[in-house]
């Protein structure tokens, strides 16, 4: 093998980028195979947490990110009918002082095209659908939907829910629908009307078994998102996403508080999208392939942490390939699972729960995590 390792992400989303990003800045020979043709504006609103923050302070955007985002003062945890405080959790500038760096709220691709463009051009290949690898113990051969091959010593499988990867290392199973329906729509911020609560930079409106969570997508607050967990018996699995409606809104969120009908009122497109969830897996890698993120742990959105978890996972890899060497890729490979599969579950448990931050609780255990900082577990001692 040569001194620097041929690494291939699988997937250029957020954790992939992130992933690459650090890479290339630690000077490791990786290239990025994306399936879509070129990069384009997808997805709606995310939250970033400090403990994602802080790895975009390392690529070297944070601070750009603190301009375009969103900063909160409060997550709200509202009462679906009269709007009552359930939960006033302290972000803003308490999170940059407690917790090591801001909270924002931003749209997905103004954040995932900051992450693209930390990445050299030369990094990134799209229009790479991969249909088939093959591990042959001293390299991994790559095949691509357009005909084209390629071969590399470590290839991290970054490709999201679905993940081809991961089928290669534990073999097909489709994700579990985790019986929950996603509404999803971003627009102009509606004016508000007398009578109601106002739009809160970051709240969350709780009935007994739905929710919707609505929040600014740029520090303009010129644009407002929401995402919604409403359940559904049955779901087509072939289905990931249908076109939604305002009527259909107004039907699922009837009786709800004043501010929640001036956002279903306002919606100009909204689509429904499947929830979708893995128990944790019993490996991460194998050989000279390693999951992350989705990949490895997809989760309901019902933390706001998964693509942070994907962002720590993506770093704490770079960490431990940096820390024995990417020629040890086994070594390596072990150390991260021991380092992030613990958090990783804990996470997932939470989020399929859906009871984060309903009530006033200390949400530092997740926000306040440096995954640069933080002491590393070895790989015997978390098996024993």
């Amino acid at each position: 093998m040569s001194k620097s390792p041929r690494i291939a992400v699988i997937g250029a989303g957020l954790g992939g980028a992130t992933a690459a990003a650090l890479m290339a800045q630690n000077n490791m020979n990786v290239r990025v195979y994306e399936q879509a043709p070129s990069f384009s504006r997808l997805g709606a609103g995310i939250h970033v947490g400090p403990n994602a923050m802080k790895v975009m302070r390392r690529i070297g955007i944070e601070d750009v990110m603190n301009q375009q985002g969103s900063h909160p003062d409060f997550w709200y945890s509202r009462h679906w009918e009269t709007g009552d405080i359930l939960a006033k959790i302290p972000l803003g500038n308490f999170a940059v002082k407690e917790y090591g760096a801001s909270y924002l709220t931003v749209h997905r691709g103004d954040f995932h095209e900051l992450l693209m463009r930390a990445l050299p051009p030369s990094a990134v290949a799209f229009g790479k659908e991969l249909v088939k690898l093959e591990d042959r113990g001293d390299v991994v051969d790559l095949n691509f939907s357009d005909g084209t091959t390629e071969q590399a010593d470590i290839v991290v499988g970054a490709d999201g829910v679905n993940s081809r990867v991961r089928e290669k290392l534990l073999g097909p199973e489709p994700p579990k629908y985790a019986g929950y329906l996603a509404h999803r729509a971003v627009f102009p911020t509606p004016q508000v009307k007398a009578g109601m609560l106002g739009f809160d930079a970051c709240v969350k409106w709780w009935s007994e078994d739905q929710h919707m969570m609505t929040y600014f997508v740029s520090g303009k607050q010129d644009e407002i998102y929401y995402v919604t967990g409403v359940p559904a018996v049955e779901w087509d699995l072939n289905d990931r996403w249908l076109a939604s409606s305002r009527e259909e809104m107004r039907e699922v969120f009837r009786g709800w508080h004043p501010t929640v009908q001036a956002l279903v009122e306002n919606t100009r497109e909204v689509t429904k999208w499947s929830l979708l969830e893995r128990d944790p897996l019993p490996l991460w890698s194998e050989g000279r392939m390693v999951l992350l993120g989705d990949a490895c742990h997809p989760m309901k959105p019902h933390m706001a942490q998964g693509a942070c978890m994907a962002i720590e996972d993506a770093a704490m890899l770079v960490r431990c390939l940096q820390e024995v060497g990417a020629e040890d890729h086994t070594l390596a490979f072990d150390l991260y699972e021991a380092n992030r599969a613990t958090r990783a579950s804990r996470v997932q448990k939470v989020s399929h729960d859906n009871t984060w931050l309903r009530t006033q609780e200390d949400p530092a255990w997740c926000l306040g995590y440096d995954v640069f900082n933080v002491p590393l577990v070895e790989p015997a001692l978390q098996k024993a």
